[in-house]
C-alpha cells in the first residue's frame, strides 16, 4: 500500500502523490472529532450518574467499566470564557481541565474501579459540585 507513496514499486508522479495527500487530508476532516454541536454524552463514555445544573450550565458525571468521566457544559455557547472541570476518585489526586472555552470544559476521565468519585465544575465564577457518588 505504501510502496507507491514512498517511491517503491508502483511509483507515482507528482500529481498522483498530491492527489493522495489531498484525499488523506480530506479524510482527516471527514473523520476528525466532532465539532461544537456534539453533546456531552458523546464526549464521555459510560452511563450518566449525576447531572447538576447551575446558573451558567451543567456539570455531568458518567461512570462505566471502572472509569469515571466529567464535563462542564455551558447553557449557551458563545464567547470564550473561563471554564473548569475536575474529577477525583476517592483516595486519588484530582484530575481536571481548565481554560477559556466557548462550550465545554473536559471531558476528563479517571480510573475509579469501584471507588466513589466526585466532580466540580465552574463557568465564569458560577460553580457546581456532585458530592461523592458511589
Amino acid at each position: 500500500m505504501f510502496g507507491g507513496m514512498f517511491g517503491g514499486p508502483g511509483k507515482r508522479g507528482l500529481l498522483g502523490s498530491a492527489s493522495m495527500v489531498a484525499v488523506m487530508a480530506g479524510g482527516l476532516v471527514v473523520f476528525g472529532p466532532a465539532g461544537g454541536s456534539a453533546d456531552a454524552s458523546a464526549a464521555c463514555a459510560g452511563r450518566p450518574v449525576r447531572t447538576v445544573g447551575f446558573s451558567a450550565g451543567e456539570l455531568r458525571l458518567y461512570k462505566g467499566n471502572g472509569y469515571a468521566c466529567a464535563v462542564t457544559e455551558a447553557k449557551s455557547p458563545g464567547a470564550r470564557r473561563p471554564m473548569t472541570v475536575t474529577i477525583q476518585a476517592r483516595g486519588s489526586a484530582p484530575a481536571g481541565d481548565s481554560g477559556a472555552y466557548t462550550q465545554r470544559a473536559g471531558p476528563v476521565t479517571v480510573h475509579a474501579g469501584s471507588r466513589c468519585v466526585r466532580a466540580t465544575g465552574a463557568i465564569s465564577g458560577a460553580s457546581a459540585q456532585t458530592g461523592w457518588v458511589c
